[in-house]
């Protein structure tokens, strides 16, 4: 049963991550702040109206590429102590004072980018031909040339920029430390919620009472909270418009896919395929879900049940990391050594405590090692959430090895591939290890409702809804709860038709994720996805060849475009067919768990 989280402080400090790898105290952490703030006043005054030549360009990067270094570890380490229990007063100062720090550092350097970008073009050509370190920053920075706004107004965005960034950050407050949630009632017995525990495990509870009593209680109180949410949505929303009117795009589309080095169609194709031809795919699949569990009716509060919960492991941390190892040893010897660390030297925090942020993310700070966040609840969901925050580990691992800070880090459209792939890789070797009918029924239906489902489904929604979103706010229009509530459900409706009755409350899952506050994220979960379906077949059908060309890839960073990492391991992502191919597969899965269900009931009878 599902319990009730207990503080931060009563937490296995084994569960928790070792932020002391950043910084061993807080008089550590201050200090560095204190050095960083010297030495961006020392910056400005030796480089300010002094960028005049090649050398004075190469000078000045790598006194940036300095800061950059010493900036980063101090950002992460606020940011992921914050991240753990954010009912924490210290933490939440912490934060709160970094991010005016963080303000008033970048309005002192705004000049540097400024000042490049008047530079003509020549002279950051012939400093790229002195320095093939930073010739991936100049190219950028040459193609954000018609964007760049007067020095003195750049300077002035960057001094508001922890009150332009206050929404995601109010977001949280209401999500993570405002909205406290009563016990739901099954039977004349109580039973506690939280975000934690309705997204672990009320959500996918096989007892439906339990389980549709619950989603009712959560978005009963979610609904408590949609208009403050909404309005701060909404500011989001009109920063980024005004934002993007201001530095003269065409559309606000086109600012926020500037930085992922992608057109327009691109994005378009990756929704609209998925829209139309998968629907009729998870169509199948819930309809399957139905029959199995004896459901009256199928609805949407009941999409995250597993097929078979009788078969479902717990899984316990230290058992993970078998079934991590012997997944991912296919990709070396230095990548498996990077696995082994994080467990031994505590990257990751996988305690369940009240006030700790939803979900799961890697953060990678630069020169120093991944940290990954999870709420551990023993299931096998939990094993392939944690084998893909560890393909980002990996991504940046490799890439951190082989760039330099400018270019490790590669375009968001790219960003998801790493971390799928090693979900692709688990669902493999769990595959080529047994022939049993309901152990091979398990495994597909976890490749279906955690890594497609998640990524093709729940994220591609959010991304559908998303663009409505942004059509209207680029027509000069504005949103509210009932706005947004009235486009979430069109979306839902329209993508699981009759099959699937969207009961009250579905409306509000645009309230559950932080996305919508990190531009156009949710699309490329699945294009990252449709690029690591591709190349793990080519693992299968090839071993060690595409292996090492899937590791060049990772190490590239962010040196070249996402076509260009993509086509680096075989998959050709400017045309439809990889998608469509990856659709076509995973109806296969499903086409598959029908058979083997349908196997397993006839030996049942018999």
């Amino acid at each position: 049963m599902v319990k009730s989280l207990p503080p931060r402080s009563a937490v296995n400090i084994e569960e928790t991550w070792n932020l002391e790898d950043l910084f061993k105290n807080e008089e550590d952490y201050n200090a560095a702040v204190e050095q960083l703030e010297s030495e961006v006043a020392s910056f400005e005054e030796q480089f300010k109206g002094k960028i005049t030549d090649e050398n004075a360009i190469i000078a000045a990067l790598n006194g940036y590429a300095s800061i950059l270094g010493k900036m980063t570890p101090i950002g992460a380490y606020q940011s992921l102590a914050h991240s753990v229990d954010q009912t924490n007063d210290e933490a939440q100062m912490r934060s709160s004072k970094y991010g005016s720090t963080a303000s008033k550092l970048g309005s002192q350097l705004s000049f540097f980018t400024s000042e490049l970008s008047e530079v003509p073009s020549e002279l950051l050509e012939n400093a790229m031909n002195q320095s093939e370190e930073y010739k991936n920053y100049l190219e950028e920075l040459i193609r954000q040339k018609p964007y760049k706004l007067h020095p003195e107004v750049e300077k002035t965005l960057a001094a508001f920029s922890s009150v332009l960034n206050a929404p995601y950050g109010l977001y949280n407050t209401t999500k993570l430390v405002d909205m406290n949630f009563d016990d739901f009632e099954v039977d004349g017995e109580n039973y506690p919620l939280s975000y934690t525990t309705f997204e672990g495990g009320w959500e996918s509870e096989t007892d439906t009472k339990k389980r549709r009593a619950a989603y009712d209680a959560f978005h009963a109180k979610l609904r408590e909270y949609q208009h403050t949410t909404a309005k701060a949505y909404d500011m989001h929303l009109q920063k980024e418009k005004t934002t993007s009117d201001l530095r003269g795009y065409e559309n606000v589309f086109d600012y926020l896919l500037f930085n992922q080095e992608v057109d327009r169609s691109m994005y378009d194709r990756q929704i609209d395929l998925i829209m139309k031809n998968l629907a009729p795919h998870m169509r199948k699949y819930a309809s399957l879900l139905q029959k199995v569990h004896g459901l009256d009716e199928m609805n949407f509060s009941d999409l995250k049940i597993p097929l078979d919960p009788n078969y479902e492991p717990k899984i316990t941390i230290e058992e993970s990391k078998k079934y991590i190892d012997d997944a991912l040893a296919i990709m070396g010897d230095d990548y498996m050594n990077m696995i082994d660390r994080s467990y031994k030297e505590r990257w990751t925090d996988f305690a369940q405590n009240a006030g700790k942020s939803t979900g799961a993310f890697c953060s990678s700070p630069y020169g120093v090692h991944p940290y990954i966040l999870i709420s551990w609840t023993g299931s096998m969901e939990d094993v392939f959430v944690l084998a893909h925050e560890l393909g980002h580990a990996g991504h940046f691992y490799n890439a951190h090895q082989h760039q330099n800070i400018f270019n490790s880090r590669p375009s968001m459209y790219f960003i998801e591939a790493p971390s799928t792939m090693n979900e692709m890789l688990m669902a493999n070797h769990l595959l080529s290890n047994s022939n049993d009918p309901k152990f091979k029924r398990w495994v597909i239906s976890s490749i279906v409702a955690r890594t497609y489902y998640h990524n093709f489904v729940t994220h591609l929604l959010e991304a559908a809804y998303q663009r409505k979103v942004y059509e209207r706010i680029d027509a000069g229009g504005s949103v509210n709860a009932n706005v947004l509530n009235n486009l979430k459900r069109g979306v839902l409706e329209e993508f699981w038709g009759d099959d699937v009755k969207i009961n009250e409350g579905a409306e509000l899952t645009w309230m559950r994720q932080p996305h919508y506050y990190m531009g156009l994220y949710p699309y490329t979960y699945s294009a990252g996805l449709t690029i690591s379906t591709q190349v793990s077949k080519r693992i299968l059908e090839e071993g060690q060849p595409a292996v090492e060309d899937w590791l060049k890839v990772l190490q590239a960073g962010g040196t070249k475009s996402p076509a260009e990492l993509s086509k680096m391991a075989g998959v050709d992502i400017t045309t439809e067919q990889p998608l469509l191919d990856t659709i076509a597969y995973i109806g296969e899965l499903i086409d598959q768990l029908v058979e083997l269900t349908d196997e397993i009931e006839a030996a049942q009878v018999n």
